[in-house]
């Protein structure tokens, strides 16, 4: 499998609703970070879907590094 595509190197803050699916691009091409808009297609990446467990802010990961799929868990200090 190829490498992402870093979108950037630090997390991407996002008001989050309880119960609703947020589709993080898990390329990096996306022009909507930290989600997906298609422009994974033809590569072997694909969105990856979060579900809020409840409203609030959640830290995306932005440089698409992290190991905690679609959360930032500071991969990207190490980039």
């Amino acid at each position: 499998m190829s490498e992402p595509v870093i979108a950037m190197k630090k997390h991407c803050s996002v008001d989050v609703e309880a119960g609703q699916s947020y589709w993080w691009c898990s390329c990096g091409r996306s022009a909507s970070q930290p989600f997906c808009d298609g422009a994974h297609k033809g590569t072997d990446f694909a969105p990856v879907e979060y579900i809020a467990t409840e409203t609030g802010n959640v830290h995306f990961c932005g440089c698409k590094h992290s190991a905690e799929g679609p959360v930032c868990d500071g991969a990207h200090h190490n980039l």
